[in-house]
């Protein structure tokens, strides 16, 4: 069993609780406008050249013997700081029988794993890895179906119904909103999530994720067209706003996370 990953990243403290290992898998259906890792959209090994002319691959095979003795490598800071691995991405739903097979690696051997995902699969897919994962960090950008086609390329129509088979189970969910100006931070939108958190009853572990400007430097590297240019980062009264919206309607809110 292989997969294609593009990174591996040790000591991370942004992708769940503790000290964790963060594998990032390659491909992703979506096309978000505001992605911060476009090289890993397409799901092959792709060659670039920067403009130096210098080649990078990015993208490579690995089995899951080999992905696995990367992340055990951190084991005694996962023990000391209640870390573990994260998979993100791209999605790594995509590659669903790879991750299936390193999910179950890990639970055999007690490390805590942390799925980070759009939650865009079908319900059988997603059922198949629901019992193998300790957290999720699962994003929500728009309620309505035809903005988030605008500005991800895809419904979201399952990404909801995932989310409310998640909210059904004893499973941990981190809700992860991304605050996009002008596009996801808008009155209408806040509201519409605002009120479908509190139809599915989930008030817990809601983060909301300041856009910022890091990534644009990729989509030069990579010759990728960057959509939010002339967009300027999320204020901290915006988003001091949103967050005070959602504390009115009983819904407590975290900056960051």
């Amino acid at each position: 069993m292989e997969g294609i990953i593009f990174n591996i990243q040790h000591y991370s403290i942004h992708d769940g609780p503790g000290i964790r290992t963060s594998v990032f898998f390659k491909g992703c259906p979506m096309n978000c406008w505001w992605c911060h890792n476009p090289e890993s959209q397409n799901p092959l090994i792709e060659k670039f050249y920067n403009p130096h002319s210098k080649k990078q691959i990015i993208g490579k095979k690995i089995t899951v013997d080999e992905l696995y003795f990367e992340i055990n490598k951190d084991r005694i800071f996962y023990d000391e700081s209640g870390g573990g691995v994260t998979f993100s991405g791209g999605e790594p739903l995509i590659q669903n029988e790879f991750l299936i097979s390193i999910l179950k690696k890990c639970r055999e051997n007690g490390i805590h794993t942390t799925l980070d995902t759009s939650g865009f699969s079908s319900e059988e897919i997603f059922k198949s890895i629901t019992g193998l994962v300790d957290l999720f960090l699962y994003d929500i950008k728009f309620i309505d179906d035809g903005l988030h086609k605008k500005y991800t390329g895809t419904s979201n129509k399952q990404v909801i119904e995932n989310l409310k088979i998640l909210s059904k189970s004893k499973k941990e969910v981190f809700i992860r909103i991304p605050i996009i100006p002008k596009i996801t931070d808008t009155e209408e939108n806040i509201r519409q999530i605002t009120d479908f958190l509190k139809e599915i009853n989930t008030h817990k572990n809601i983060f909301l994720l300041a856009y910022h400007k890091i990534a644009e430097s990729k989509y030069e590297r990579f010759n990728l067209n960057y959509k939010l240019k002339g967009i300027k980062p999320t204020s901290k009264e915006r988003i001091n706003e949103i967050r005070d919206y959602f504390l009115k309607n009983g819904i407590n809110v975290n900056i960051g996370g």
